[in-house]
């Protein structure tokens, strides 16, 4: 697979990535987006979680843990620079969040990973000592983010038109979230399917691939909860700011890693792992989440 190709685009890969992102963005009423105006301080603290403090600090954990390794603090990176656009919604529902401003927050992030994802790759890439080709970047998150996300607002204005919002969202929305699941796991068979002997061999490897990501959860985990709760915020929106400003979408992270450096590279693996902790870890914070619920908002003395 490593050898289909489009200009250096892994043209399976680029196919599974297309029908894992294409469901996320079809549940995104773009022109929801200017009612976040109304709420802005859970937006702003869920950019500055995801664009201002987790890229640097990723690239800080990578760089001390895995020093020596190139392409697994590549791979690292790469993992703190996704914010999750995806799976967070699912999360969000688990954890009875607010889905609307949920999917507010997640729309402008979507929005923003378009414009912020290629600089700050190579910004932080090249902190580490990595050569990064920019203009391959720009068309990972081209194909990758761009084509999804317009074939998703395209697609549900014409079938809304046509069909009917409750036969689109009861009926096709269901078939096409099973093809995403499908191709996600598709995409991870295929993945390790080149690393799993590794992990299999190496758990080591993978424990000590996992350490940087289990501090960057933690620290993201830890400030965006306890600033909910001490600004005073309902549960349901401090609960949706932390979950959107810790998981990762570790889609978009798989997919410029095998571009960049190949589907069996160590970036690859490094990218690999994140799924395999966030979805435990996230579940894990939807059980805490609705454990302390009872404590929000924080009473004023």
């Amino acid at each position: 697979m490593d050898y289909l190709k489009f200009r250096q685009l892994s043209i399976p890969i680029g196919i599974l990535l297309f029908f894992m992102m294409y469901p996320t963005v079809l549940g995104i009423r773009f022109h929801d987006i200017k009612k976040a105006a109304t709420r802005p301080k859970p937006l702003l603290v869920t950019i500055i979680a995801n664009w201002i403090i987790a890229p640097p600090l990723m690239t800080l954990l990578a760089n001390l843990i895995l020093a020596g390794h190139p392409q697994y603090i590549a791979g690292v990176i790469l993992l703190g620079l996704s914010p999750c656009t995806a799976m967070v919604m699912w999360w969000m529902f688990l954890a009875r969040g607010d889905m609307a401003q949920g999917l507010i927050n997640t729309s402008i992030n979507a929005m923003l990973m378009l414009f912020l994802y290629a600089p700050l790759a190579g910004l932080y890439l090249g902190l580490s000592s990595i050569p990064v080709p920019w203009d391959l970047i720009a068309m990972s998150v081209l194909a990758f983010i761009a084509i999804p996300v317009a074939a998703g607002a395209v697609s549900r204005k014409l079938m809304i038109e046509q069909k009917g919002e409750e036969w689109f969202e009861n009926k096709y929305r269901p078939v096409i979230g099973k093809i995403s699941i499908i191709a996600l796991l598709t995409t991870l068979i295929v993945l390790f399917s080149f690393e799993g002997q590794t992990i299999l061999n190496d758990p080591l490897l993978v424990a000590f691939l996992a350490a940087p990501n289990l501090m960057h959860y933690a620290i993201m985990i830890t400030w965006t909860y306890l600033l909910g709760y001490f600004v005073g915020w309902a549960y349901e929106t401090a609960i949706d700011t932390t979950l959107i400003g810790s998981s990762s979408h570790f889609e978009v992270a798989i997919a410029v890693a095998t571009t960049l450096y190949g589907i069996g590279s160590g970036a690859a693996l490094a990218t690999v792992i994140g799924p395999l902790l966030e979805v435990p870890l996230m579940l894990s914070l939807v059980k805490l989440g609705l454990r302390t619920r009872k404590y929000f908002p924080r009473k004023k003395r």
